[in-house]
């Protein structure tokens, strides 16, 4: 850990970056708890579930083209302090659901809200390639995924406690206020973090013909491209698994039903449970990248063999979900499969970063972002429609997302050996 901790004493503009991520994830995993909760809550149907979910993809894909312009035009500082401001204010509108004919009323917030959060998102993996040495950026990375899943799991747990005992309009007003601080936070960066042809090219166009300038770049970079759609091919399977997690909590593994303690007994098991996986989650997520990075290094070919291990760890870890008899097991299934993900967006992430050109790394950033909130989307969509329209249980559910993993990963491998040994891809190795 002690590379993690000097980044972070020498680099001022990364330490603010980093805080504001930390308090905004934490922010984040309090409202993903108490919008379920509410959900589910006003609603008893696996759809309705699944919208809430569908809200928060959707609108990611489709500003994301707009995102990644941005990104490329604008001081990226600027476009997350933005976003987290009005964020902060729509956040706050949450606190208007109260019945169940109120439920359109958190989806269209929950759009506004994740619209907004695919402005940020690419803006944010663009600028961290401008405030960290290229030797950095997989301990950067590392970093940043171990503090996604710390504040997952501490986020989680925290935001169950404060759904059950708080109550869940007290959670959406402590998800703004992190808003409001991480805003403070990113301002404090002294560094210009803008890419270097805002002044040249991007005048010359409009926002969809930067875009499609982005895809026109990626077309002619099969080896970019492939490494932007790693993320979304994994999402095909762990984007189900998100929503299922919600049945698993409410139906399966109530902690209501497995004697709590006196002092507990008025808490809402299933929101407890939910916040027991988050926390294991986070562990998973955080551990893996950090294990395997020690394990293989910062090599580009090592790296593509851990997106394959983590792949492998991923469908091990699904299958293992849809089988396990108890609230345990389930969490063990939840470490393996979560080590996975967590691996596959890490490393995935550190080679995008390093290869592609600061020019179009904006834009790169929004394709990959976009492509990975669509099949983010599809697979949502699946988990509810399977349980409420194909009657199928939990279970057969998550065994489906099993098969689903070993596709996209057997597919995975067959892009890495194949340019296991390219001379073509040589110059581009060569420079990460």
């Amino acid at each position: 850990m002690n590379d993690y901790i000097a980044l972070l004493r020498r680099n001022r503009n990364y330490r603010h970056l980093w805080l504001g991520a930390v308090v905004s994830q934490l922010g984040d995993w309090f409202n993903l708890i108490a919008v379920t909760s509410l959900v589910a809550n006003l609603t008893d149907t696996g759809t309705a579930i699944s919208g809430a979910f569908l809200t928060r993809f959707l609108p990611l894909f489709l500003f994301s083209p707009l995102a990644g312009v941005l990104a490329d035009r604008y001081d990226r500082r600027y476009v997350m302090i933005a976003s987290d401001l009005l964020r902060a204010a729509t956040v706050l509108g949450f606190l208007f659901v109260r019945r169940p004919e109120h439920i359109w009323i958190l989806y269209a917030l929950t759009v506004l809200q994740f619209a907004l959060s695919a402005v940020f998102t690419p803006a944010r993996s663009a600028v961290l390639s401008n405030i960290v040495n290229r030797e950095e950026l997989v301990a950067a990375n590392a970093l940043d995924s171990l503090t996604w899943s710390t504040m997952l799991a501490l986020g989680a747990f925290l935001g169950g406690v404060a759904a059950a005992f708080l109550g869940i309009a007290q959670s959406f007003i402590i998800d703004a206020a992190t808003f409001v601080v991480s805003a403070l936070l990113i301002s404090r960066i002294s560094r210009p973090v803008s890419a270097p042809i805002t002044q040249t090219v991007v005048r010359r166009a409009g926002g969809w013909l930067d875009f499609l300038d982005g895809l026109r770049y990626l077309r002619g970079q099969p080896f970019i491209l492939g490494i932007s759609l790693v993320k979304g091919a994994g999402s095909l399977a762990w984007g189900a698994i998100n929503v299922l997690e919600v049945s698993f909590a409410e139906e399966i593994f109530p902690l209501s039903g497995t004697g709590m303690p006196s002092f507990l007994s008025h808490v809402d098991g299933g929101t407890a449970t939910l916040g027991i996986i988050y926390f294991v989650s986070g562990l998973g997520t955080g551990l893996g990248p950090l294990l395997l990075r020690r394990w293989l290094g910062d090599a580009p070919l090592r790296m593509r063999w851990a997106v394959s291990a983590g792949f492998a760890l991923l469908t091990l870890g699904i299958w293992w979900l849809s089988l396990a008899p108890t609230l345990g097991l389930f969490a063990v299934g939840t470490f393996i499969r979560t080590f996975g993900s967590g691996t596959i967006w890490v490393f995935s992430a550190a080679l995008l970063q390093t290869i592609a050109p600061d020019r179009y790394r904006g834009r790169v950033f929004a394709f990959e972002f976009a492509f990975l909130t669509l099949t983010q989307s599809i697979a949502t969509l699946w988990a509810g429609l399977a349980q409420d329209s194909l009657g199928w249980s939990v279970r057969q559910t998550a065994a489906s997302m099993g098969f689903v993993a070993l596709f996209t990963g057997s597919l995975w491998l067959l892009f890495h050996l194949r340019h296991l040994f390219r001379p073509a891809l040589a110059d581009q190795i060569s420079n990460l």
